[in-house]
């Protein structure tokens, strides 16, 4: 069983964003065990903006934290706001400890209302998790207003790709492809 951390960079509920990151979640579950656990900044944000380094966040920021650090997989998402990513995620970053993040692997996706805010994910997200030396998937996912529709993504294009990162992240893990390979053979 592999550890997902599901990181919602939205500061408002509900949001686009939480129902892409479950939908990315939901399409890992369906290829491999996973223990799914979410962090959703718009609901607990506070614990850890309360400080601008790690000692002044509160226990429950540091539980946040380490639950990140500590993932086999995690699936990192936010909304586009002013061509880049919320700075309620990029705070939360700013506290993670880089050499913790080694390895990690992640899914990145974001949602925004224009199709030209597309390439944040490349040129801003990916960057970001680079700087932890974390293996990202190679595919990004964007999410626009019109692939949402009562809850859920719609969109064909969009589940596409959401499915094809799922399996990209399945690659990425050894015990994976033991299981795989057990099932071929």
């Amino acid at each position: 069983m592999i550890s997902v951390v599901k990181i919602n960079g939205s500061p408002t509920r509900p949001s686009k964003t939480e129902i892409l990151i479950n939908a990315i979640g939901a399409s890992l579950a369906a290829k491999v065990d996973v223990n799914e656990q979410a962090i959703t900044l718009a609901d607990v944000g506070h614990s850890v903006m309360c400080g601008l380094t790690r000692p002044e966040v509160s226990a429950k920021g540091e539980q946040l934290l380490q639950l990140a650090e500590r993932a086999d997989v995690l699936i990192v998402g936010t909304p586009v706001y002013r061509a880049s990513y919320t700075g309620l995620l990029k705070h939360f970053f700013d506290l993670v400890d880089r050499d913790a993040m080694r390895g990690r692997r992640v899914i990145l996706c974001a949602t925004g209302g224009s199709p030209l805010h597309g390439l944040m994910l490349e040129h801003q997200l990916r960057p970001l998790m680079g700087f932890f030396a974390m293996q990202t998937v190679q595919t990004g996912i964007y999410g626009l207003s019109d692939d949402f529709q009562d809850g859920r993504v719609v969109g064909s294009s969009l589940l596409a790709r959401i499915d094809q990162a799922a399996s990209e992240v399945v690659d990425l893990l050894p015990a994976s492809r033991a299981r795989i390979a057990e099932v071929v053979s």
